[in-house]
């Protein structure tokens, strides 16, 4: 079917475009979405900080995040670090940056540089014990980074999850509202990032985020138990949250072995019922007794 394909898209752009040249794309079937945290300051140093596994996605949106990716030997992780730091310099780029890749069947390919801190940042300042986000107002003004390449030496595994003010129930639809109470999950090895307080409003207008819940641990079984625990310990009370959701996730099988991939929470989503995905909608409308 390629060529009748290709001349129906050609001919649709040449009418649209005037131009019928099209962009021929390598399919990855089930790919990995691996981010390398960079740093650069305005000296020319530019160090990488490890990978990050985003690879749990709804709608290209990312849901979980981990350090280090377990699909990644040793001489990808070496290149892929090197392509990163490589593309920092070709940009003359300064202050904190992410540059993406898609990983699969052992081999990497670009796929963007976001020119910014990102919501999963905690997850690298988990593993390097680095501030990055100190690091990167010294570089504003315009001081140089506090370590080099050779300080950087990633230990042990975290984890992070977005709590999201969505209605699991009703295709993950926004749900703003009056939080008449909120409680944060803490103990060992717990941080949680959030602008929530007891009495505060979610308004309509911005992204659905709550909250983010960063879990540590020396083994990759000790941050997931962490991060499970302290997700059923993220109350909300007054909007509906996806909480019950991300539990389940964190209970799926290609979630809990590392071989989950960027369409694995579509796929879960397709294969569960209205009834489940109703058990899924965490709204807690009343009072916490």
């Amino acid at each position: 079917e390629m060529e009748e394909s290709f001349l129906a898209a050609s001919s649709e752009a040449r009418r649209a475009f005037a131009a019928g040249d099209l962009l021929v794309e390598k399919l990855l079937n089930h790919p990995k979405h691996v981010e390398i945290q960079i740093m650069a300051d305005q000296a020319g140093h530019v160090v990488q900080l490890g990978d990050r596994d985003c690879s749990m996605q709804r709608r290209h949106q990312k849901v979980i995040e981990e350090s280090p990716c377990l699909a990644l030997g040793a001489d990808i992780r070496r290149r892929m670090g090197a392509a990163a730091i490589q593309a920092a310099r070709a940009a003359n780029y300064v202050g904190a940056g992410t540059v993406e890749f898609l990983y699969d069947d052992g081999e990497f390919y670009f796929l963007e540089m976001n020119t910014r801190i990102q919501v999963e940042h905690p997850v690298t300042e988990s593993v390097v014990r680095r501030d990055l986000v100190r690091e990167q107002l010294g570089i504003a003004l315009g001081g140089e980074l506090s370590f080099t390449q050779d300080d950087v030496h990633p230990r042990g595994y975290a984890m992070e999850a977005r709590v999201t003010a969505e209605n699991v129930a009703r295709r993950f639809a926004p749900s703003p509202g009056h939080v008449s109470f909120f409680l944060p999950p803490g103990g060992p090895g717990i941080r949680v990032d959030t602008h929530l307080f007891s009495g505060c409003d979610i308004p309509p207008f911005y992204d659905s985020l709550l909250g983010k819940v960063i879990a540590y641990g020396d083994t990759r079984q000790e941050a997931l138990e962490r991060l499970r625990r302290a997700i059923g310990e993220f109350w909300v009370v007054g909007v509906a949250t996806n909480v019950l959701f991300l539990k389940h996730l964190l209970a799926l099988p290609e979630f809990v072995d590392g071989t989950y991939d960027t369409e694995s929470i579509e796929r879960e989503i397709g294969r569960l019922d209205a009834s489940e995905m109703d058990s899924l909608a965490s709204c807690h409308t009343g009072s916490l007794s």
